[in-house]
């Protein structure tokens, strides 16, 4: 067999599902793809967090059992178990990329022996193979969904310029001022995105084709392919977007179940749009830079997990943002200092991630799972900064 050159397979055991998430990026990233997640049946070896409250059984009943794959612990604590590799929490990536190593070395050792077991095998001659080569169906896409769906799938991306004149401002508040922070934050529910977001919620519940009734247009939910047809083009919702709702208007938005037209519906198929792709860029349009009231600006956030920005409204900075809160958490005031960028970026960012339930506030397992690498200061020096320190006399 040689030499394995393709990653070790891995499954993840003991972990919640955000430290999954985090598991499975930091494989992808800082150990440069040496190793993969895949599911329990088809793993070379099992990596587990030996500091969850389930560890301890799982662990034994894997140790007891027959199975011959590698073991990987994650521990804040010694570990001795007999050939079981530990790695110190928070994880280094040197530290990982070792036990990788020696997990990766062990396979070779293990298929050397069975190759050296293994009878001459039977070739089957190549004629035979064509034979029994599998038969495959050509199908014809309906040009109208394919349209449809290529709509759904593009995405826009607007840049620092045009972001005030597309996402809008409010007179009188500077949401990059740190002393104006805590004025700089909204109520969902006292605009449009608070009304869809609770009529997505309950439309999905009761699982049937419900029509919001707004006293402005006409709206579709469609919960069986998460998408929503509403009678209106981006720029006359970008702008009611922005109104607060009076509460004696927001109490006649309605939900009632839909007879409609598919035909007609099917003759303004630009209007169809998927539930995600619209509440995210509806809660760009409300939030006009700000941030929803329901975090506190105080304490650190996390993202969940990654946003699909191929179908996704991309706001400035929105890709450097995400890699940097998806990682671990921070407040929002850190990451517009970190990446050198204005808060209002941030604000819009995480006001969209949070109205699709991307966005998280908590202590988590996956906070101490792994060490989060330092982030230093650029070494390049401007121009500006070469002069005076030549007028200083100081070496560059």
């Amino acid at each position: 067999m040689g030499n394995i050159k393709r990653p070790v397979k891995v499954a993840l055991h003991a972990m919640d599902e955000r430290s999954v998430r985090t598991m499975t990026m930091y494989l992808q990233g800082p150990c440069k793809g040496v190793a993969m997640v895949v599911d329990d049946a088809s793993a070379d070896c099992d990596i587990y967090d030996g500091d969850n409250i389930h560890a301890k059984k799982l662990l034994a009943d894997r140790l007891n059992s027959s199975s011959t794959r590698q073991v990987i612990v994650l521990s804040l604590h010694s570990v001795k178990l007999n050939n079981v590799i530990v790695v110190k929490k928070p994880v280094k990536s040197e530290d990982m990329l070792g036990a990788l190593a020696e997990v990766k070395a062990r396979l070779e050792r293990d298929a050397k022996q069975e190759e050296d077991l293994q009878p001459t095998a039977i070739v089957t001659p190549l004629k035979k193979l064509e034979e029994n080569k599998p038969i495959l169906k050509h199908f014809r896409i309906n040009s109208g969904e394919q349209s449809k769906t290529s709509k759904h799938q593009t995405a826009m991306q607007i840049n620092e310029a045009s972001f005030n004149a597309y996402i809008g401002s409010l007179p009188g508040l500077d949401v990059n001022d740190p002393a104006q922070f805590f004025k700089a934050s909204y109520n969902p529910n006292e605009y449009f995105q608070g009304y869809i977001q609770s009529a997505i919620k309950t439309c999905q519940k009761r699982d049937e084709i419900l029509q919001l009734s707004t006293n402005w247009r006409q709206l579709i939910l469609f919960p069986h392919n998460h998408e929503l047809w509403l009678d209106a083009d981006d720029k006359q919702l970008r702008a009611f977007a922005g109104v607060k709702i009076e509460k004696t208007i927001g109490s006649k938005m309605l939900l009632t179940p839909c007879k409609y037209d598919p035909a007609a519906l099917a003759n303004a198929s630009d209007k169809f749009h998927t539930i995600e792709t619209f509440v995210w860029k509806l809660a760009c349009w409300t939030s006009k830079g700000r941030y929803p009231n329901t975090l506190d600006i105080e304490h650190p956030v996390y993202l969940k997990n990654w946003p699909n920005f191929t179908r996704l409204l991309i706001t400035p900075h929105a890709m450097r943002i995400a890699a940097l809160m998806v990682h671990e958490p921070r407040t929002l005031s850190n990451v517009a200092r970190i990446l050198n960028i204005k808060p209002q970026y941030v604000f819009v960012f995480i006001s969209a991630a949070c109205a699709i339930g991307l966005v998280g506030q908590a202590r988590r397992e996956a906070d101490v799972l792994v060490k989060a690498p330092e982030i230093k200061p650029s070494q390049k020096q401007g121009l500006l900064g070469r002069i005076i320190s030549k007028l200083r006399g100081s070496n560059v």
